[in-house]
């Protein structure tokens, strides 16, 4: 586990890991000040969205990179961690550098410089030339979306509903929104990922330049697993997972990077979870054509989840694309964009008519299932 000091920096850093049984669980601080709940901050009318902002995002998240440790550390992941954890923290470096719209304190720390420099080349290239779509926009939607959809769900379940993150690398949710103060969030994950991330966080809070950090949730738990194997909710439920609770299940950029045996044992699992409480999912799905971008790293797709969804118990469910009202935040302004033009086209065309290229999608999905269809999951209002 990780080795950070659980009674050093504890109005900065109160989380418990858990090894299937041992840890305590840490409680919330009452000092949200500094927390917006998740808002969105708007881009696209405002004079300051005008001007190119990337290089000032960049040096802001640079800066937070100054301790030694911080950087040790990240040393250890470009040496040692292979690309599907490194992923985690290329999702960071998106949601550090789209700050303009992203609120993500500590982002820029989980991410890296590496993968900082690398995105940030890559951002400021797409703005000279121009492009539709700048570099690391998706990731930057794709947050907000789960953000929203968060804290709706948790709004309409109402009392205090457990949050599980599953794949949760490098997510900060838990630092960093509001509608989460009464809610028990577990981030499970591999065990050399939370080790890391427990470590970054308290070798940033340890510096004296680094902003505070205060965990919104009323608890977290970090859980060592591998949803991969069949005792991932075991291991929840051993580190205070409780199955009659309310509970909101976010599966964000997680589910293409498993065999399709895999991904449709953690759904059926999720599914299986109505029989005892209300069941949220929040999911974002690949079509086939997308897996083909990186065949070796992405496996399971479906070109229809909302069909796929109820078939496996869930009774309500909805679907978006990134461009849609729902999943669009302002930050797609150019007419002409990629997913723009997606999402005029039918999902049934496997290419786009206009150059032959394929049609390669992402859904955002969220769906609910309750222990009796004749009793309405306080969810359904709000999903249909």
């Amino acid at each position: 586990m990780s080795s950070s000091n659980p009674d050093k920096e504890e109005e900065q850093e109160k989380e418990s890991p858990c090894m299937n049984g041992g840890g305590d669980v840490a409680s919330a601080g009452d000092d949200d000040d500094d927390d917006n709940g998740g808002e969105v901050v708007g881009v696209g009318e405002e004079e300051e969205a005008e001007e190119p902002t990337t290089e000032r995002e960049f040096a802001a998240a640079m800066a937070e990179l100054a301790p030694e440790g911080v950087r040790a550390l990240h040393a250890r992941v470009e040496a040692e961690w292979g690309p599907v954890l490194q992923s985690a923290c290329q999702t960071a470096a998106a949601r550090a550098l789209w700050g303009r719209a992203v609120r993500d304190p500590a982002a820029a720390v989980l991410a890296g410089e590496r993968y900082l420099r690398g995105l940030h080349d890559k951002m400021r290239r797409d703005e000279r030339a121009g492009a539709r779509e700048v570099h690391g926009v998706m990731i930057a939607v794709r947050t907000l979306w789960f953000d929203a959809r968060i804290e709706a769900a948790v709004d309409a379940l109402g009392g205090d509903p457990q949050v599980v993150i599953l794949g949760a690398g490098m997510d900060a949710r838990a630092y960093r929104l509001n509608c989460l103060k009464e809610c028990t969030v577990f981030e499970l994950d591999f065990p050399e990922l939370l080790e890391m991330k427990s470590d970054l966080l308290h070798e940033a809070m340890s510096s004296a330049n680094h902003q505070k950090l205060t965990l919104m949730a009323k608890s977290l738990i970090r859980v060592p697993g591998n949803i991969q194997d069949g005792d991932w909710v075991t291991k929840l439920q051993s580190c205070g997972y409780v199955p009659e609770r309310n509970t909101v299940w976010v599966l964000e950029g997680i589910i293409y990077y498993l065999q399709h045996a895999d991904a449709m044992q953690v759904l059926e699992t999720i599914a299986d979870r109505r029989s005892s409480a209300c069941t949220v999912l929040l999911a974002d799905f690949m079509n086939k054509n997308a897996t083909s971008i990186s065949p070796t790293m992405y496996h399971f797709y479906h070109d229809s989840p909302d069909l796929l969804l109820p078939s496996i118990g869930f009774s309500k469910v909805t679907l978006s694309q990134i461009g849609d009202p729902q999943a669009h935040f302002g930050l797609l302004s150019h007419p002409d964009n990629l997913f723009e033009k997606l999402r005029r086209l039918p999902r049934s065309l496997e290419k786009n008519p206009e150059d032959g290229t394929p049609c390669c999608r992402l859904y955002f999905v969220e769906a609910s299932a309750s222990p009796d269809d004749q009793i309405m999951c306080p969810l359904d209002h709000y999903l249909e």
